[in-house]
């Protein structure tokens, strides 16, 4: 997304050009379901600056386990795996808070 210019406006001022990974804050949380099951829930990833289906895939792959992206905005993944996560959302090169 960032190499397309469907705005008309110069590279240096396209309104997406001053962020990065490591300006937003993603939190991760667990929340329990039906029957006690529980799923990690991560959200503040913006859809609008990153391919979010991507990272949940990789998210996906690295848990071993299956997850969703709801809503286009927060991806929820199947199990308690937190730490698995941070460690994983920080290599990417985000900044992430556990809740």
């Amino acid at each position: 997304m960032k190499d397309k210019d469907f705005t008309g406006m110069p590279k240096e001022l396209q309104p997406w050009e001053g962020f990065n990974r490591d300006s937003k804050l993603i939190k991760i949380s667990v929340d329990k379901r039906r029957y006690g099951k529980l799923v990690t829930v991560i959200d503040g990833i913006d859809p609008k600056t990153e391919n979010i289906n991507d990272i949940a895939k990789t998210l996906k792959k690295k848990a071993a386990s299956g997850g969703t992206v709801k809503d286009g905005r927060s991806i929820e993944l199947q199990g308690d795996h937190r730490d698995v996560m941070k460690k994983e959302l920080e290599s990417m090169g985000f900044k992430v808070q556990m809740a």
